[in-house]
């Protein structure tokens, strides 16, 4: 007897909407190599940045809802998503969920007496006299202080599975870049420092969820903003304070949960920009 379609989704109709979007993203991509030369520089500059935002964009919105609540009831079909979503963004999800699962653990701490955190991206990792790091430090040079080596062999020994899925999804993100590559390798090396900014983006996203949180209290881990357009468009990123107060809540429903908890979040201090988080750096953010 057939599935129904409802039922393959594991909590909600609504991530509908990201997996579309994930799809829309990942051809999208293929677009911009396959059309490439039929295609004018006053139409390929736009759309390379509007390729780097994107990248930005579906790491904190579709990818990140996966890693907290996987959209599908069924795993194959989440490893399957997952797979989809690491040759789009160009770097394993699966991978990806294991360091984002670190950030909880920590949210965004400061350095023990060891000098580290438990969070491989805190902002206060690389900062000095427990200050966070500079925000443009952190924004370009996070592509290049990631060392994913340490959680891949941890990963290893716990969740071998994870760890041969890490392999394959790396091993399919070449092989279609590799073939994207020689059907136009201009196009590629175009869009190669656009997918480094892409990353760097999401760094700069990062920095500003967290930038004057609480590190030291639960409520006010993050830092939230509830522009509508935002949230609309980042399905509810926003609601970052309130996200990592309860990471697994589906991201429906954190707009319902800021209201029944804004008189503790008031008292507790939570941070609140009227902006994106990636426009951050457009405001003025008194230390703590």
């Amino acid at each position: 007897m057939a599935r129904p379609a409802y039922r393959l989704l594991a909590h909600s109709l609504w991530d509908i909407v990201p997996i579309l979007m994930a799809l829309a993203h990942f051809s999208f991509v293929l677009w911009l190599v396959l059309a490439f030369h039929s295609l004018s520089w006053w139409v390929i500059l736009p759309a390379a940045l509007l390729y780097a935002v994107s990248l930005s964009w579906s790491i904190n919105s579709i990818s990140h809802n996966q890693i907290h609540n996987a959209y599908f009831s069924l795993p194959w079909l989440n490893r399957a998503f997952d797979l989809l979503l690491s040759v789009t963004i160009g770097f394993s999800q699966t991978l990806y969920r294991d360091i984002h699962n670190r950030h909880h653990r920590g949210n965004s701490d400061r350095p023990g007496a060891d000098g580290t955190t438990v969070d491989p991206l805190s902002i206060y990792l690389h900062g000095r006299n427990g200050q966070p790091d500079n925000v443009w430090a952190y924004t370009f040079l996070s592509f290049f202080r990631d060392d994913p080596k340490a959680i891949y062999q941890e990963m290893q020994r716990k969740r071998p599975a994870d760890a041969r899925w890490v392999k394959v999804e790396i091993g399919m993100t070449v092989l279609v870049y590799v073939a994207l590559a020689l059907y136009d390798w201009h196009a590629l090396l175009v869009l190669l420092p656009f997918w480094y900014l892409g990353q760097s983006l999401s760094s700069l996203n990062g920095y500003y969820e967290h930038l004057g949180g609480n590190p030291d209290l639960p409520i006010a881990w993050g830092v939230s903003s509830y522009s509508r357009l935002y949230n609309l468009i980042w399905m509810n990123n926003g609601y970052h304070a309130e996200h990592h107060y309860r990471p697994k809540m589906h991201w429906t429903r954190v707009k319902a949960f800021h209201r029944e908890i804004r008189e503790q979040q008031r008292a507790g201090g939570v941070k609140v920009i009227p902006l994106a988080h990636g426009l951050g750096f457009l405001l003025k953010h008194p230390k703590r």
